[in-house]
């Protein structure tokens, strides 16, 4: 019986942090991005997300197949085809996460802007 808890994210031992930093991390985000768009094989979803090296895109993948968000769909054929789609619970994350990436690409100029006289007040 699985025991339910009260999260608090603000609480240095709330169950949520690690979802959160799962969901969040750097490769976490790009992935459930892509993921939105459609199924893919490992290698398509390694191009698609650009940059990540292997290792780090299985761990990725192993963890958050782990936390329910994405489904792993091994077919047992020669060669073997693997292909990755994200679960219900990972769609939902994933829109979420979507929104904050659009979010950034969209403050890039106010970023940089702020860090120009952020650096300009110390100099």
């Amino acid at each position: 019986m699985a025991v339910s808890v009260i999260a608090d994210i603000k609480q240095p031992m709330c169950p949520s942090r690690l979802i959160l930093e799962h969901v969040t991390s750097r490769w976490g985000v790009l992935v459930l991005v892509a993921l939105l768009e459609r199924s893919y094989r490992f290698s398509e979803l390694r191009r698609e997300v650009g940059g990540v090296s292997e290792k780090m895109l299985a761990q990725t993948l192993q963890t958050l197949e782990r936390d329910g968000f994405v489904h792993r769909d091994a077919k047992p054929v020669i060669p073997p085809r693997v292909d990755y789609s994200l679960t219900p619970l990972g769609n939902e994350a994933a829109e979420q996460v979507r929104a904050l990436a659009r979010w950034t690409e969209h403050q890039v100029d106010a970023v940089r802007a702020a860090r120009e006289a952020y650096d300009e007040a110390r100099a």
